[in-house]
């Protein structure tokens, strides 16, 4: 954006070195984007919905008008034409790298498939509409995914010639371009999309965990502002280096969210059967869900907040058998063998084998404190229906009561 409004700045020297993954324009373009987001993150969750609004209405225009440009710029012949520089694979090779690459696209889906509640609980939509994320998200992804095959083909063909280069970057394919005024608004559609993504599966759902972890010092607000700054330590730029560091990237980020994603359904759908107290997650005395322990301190027998020790244990049988492959990834060096290939397919790895360790130790070693006879929604407690016998006031008094009995035991 700033370029095709200022071509000048595009010849600024590079003041920052080249193994930096980044150069002064960039650093420029994402200091400038960073200032932008920042009020964003301030507002209220429920109060950006017009950003959203906004975003489903110019992106996909700005999406489809670069097709419509991929076609008409080569044809639609030449830039589906194989690369000179391209291998054609074949047996176990082909198999493998198509389960590696199949790995790196569920990484997008891995992360909406955690951490989506987190930012659709503030929806209006009734669940029943709801449910066409189920057949529309497969078709959209698809669908954009092949704008971004066809885009960068044709960009290759039209810019690149015989190099072999290929613009998967679509700022990259973009600042080819002629035509300032196209340069700008396509610019504009990916910043719009980029402050969307970020602030709906990123900012909210980090200042959501936080909150979690300490009430005491993190609302949304603080917690989204935390990210923020954090977000300068972790080098984002490093990973959109080149297309190997961000499949791998990709490739890595999934291998850890998928026995995440698996515990949550698992826990859910088949060991609480989706019967779940939702007053008692918000209720920092009740120990329903701490998995704790006993202890006797000053004579009484209190709780001790504990950890839910199947999720760990199946954490970890999920992550472990990747890790050689993942070592692999960051250092080629390592040679590991046919240690790769779990790697490859650790979404699906990952995903099954932490499902079957949490239920069968759920089965075999059941958390009952944790298992209740009906479900408590959170219309119930909106509404101030009773719950198990008792009305909301009469639940607050007895929280109020298991506060200043730990008050009294821990003093």
């Amino acid at each position: 954006m700033i370029g095709a409004i200022w071509p000048s700045f595009l010849r600024v020297d590079n003041g920052i070195p080249a193994g930096q993954g980044i150069t002064t324009q960039g650093m420029v373009g994402y200091t400038i984007y960073w200032i932008v987001q920042l009020p964003l993150l301030c507002v209220r969750p429920e109060k950006v919905r017009w950003l959203f609004v906004v975003k489903s209405v110019v992106v996909p225009v700005a999406w489809i008008a670069i097709l419509i440009w991929a076609f008409v710029a080569e044809g639609g012949g030449s830039m589906f034409q194989e690369s000179p520089s391209s291998t054609t694979m074949s047996g176990s090779t082909y198999s493998w790298l198509f389960l590696a690459n199949m790995t790196s696209i569920l990484g997008n889906y891995a992360t909406t498939s955690v951490n989506q509640s987190d930012f659709s609980r503030y929806s209006r939509v009734s669940a029943r509409w709801q449910l066409l994320y189920v057949p529309m998200l497969p078709i959209v992804f698809t669908f954009i995914s092949f704008i971004g095959i066809a885009a960068s083909s044709a960009g290759q063909a039209r810019y690149y010639g015989g190099t072999g280069d290929v613009p998967w970057d679509p700022t990259v394919l973009i600042s080819n371009w002629s035509s300032r005024a196209c340069r700008f608004f396509a610019a504009a559609s990916f910043v719009l999309a980029s402050l969307g993504v970020n602030i709906s599966a990123n900012s909210i759902s980090a200042a959501n965990d936080l909150a979690a972890l300490a009430p005491r010092f993190f609302n949304i607000r603080r917690g989204q502002l935390l990210c923020a700054v954090l977000s300068w330590c972790l080098v984002p730029w490093k990973i959109l280096e080149s297309a190997e560091s961000f499949l791998n990237f990709m490739s890595a980020y999934a291998i850890f969210l998928a026995p995440v994603a698996a515990i949550m359904l698992c826990d859910y759908w088949v060991v609480k059967q989706s019967k779940y107290d939702t007053l008692a997650l918000y209720q920092p005395f009740n120990q329903t869900y701490r998995y704790s322990f006993a202890r006797v301190i000053y004579g009484k027998e209190v709780s001790v907040w504990g950890v839910n020790w199947r999720a760990i244990a199946a954490f970890l049988a999920g992550v472990v058998p990747s890790l050689p492959g993942l070592i692999h990834s960051v250092n080629g060096s390592v040679e590991v063998g046919v240690g790769i290939h779990p790697y490859q397919f650790g979404w699906f790895l990952g995903f099954v084998g932490a499902s079957g360790v949490y239920v069968g130790l759920s089965w075999w070693f059941p958390a009952r404190e944790t298992v209740v006879q009906r479900a408590v929604l959170a219309d119930e407690i909106y509404e101030g229906r009773a719950l198990t016998g008792l009305g909301i006031e009469e639940v607050e008094t007895e929280a109020e009561a298991g506060r200043d009995e730990y008050k009294e035991v821990k003093v």
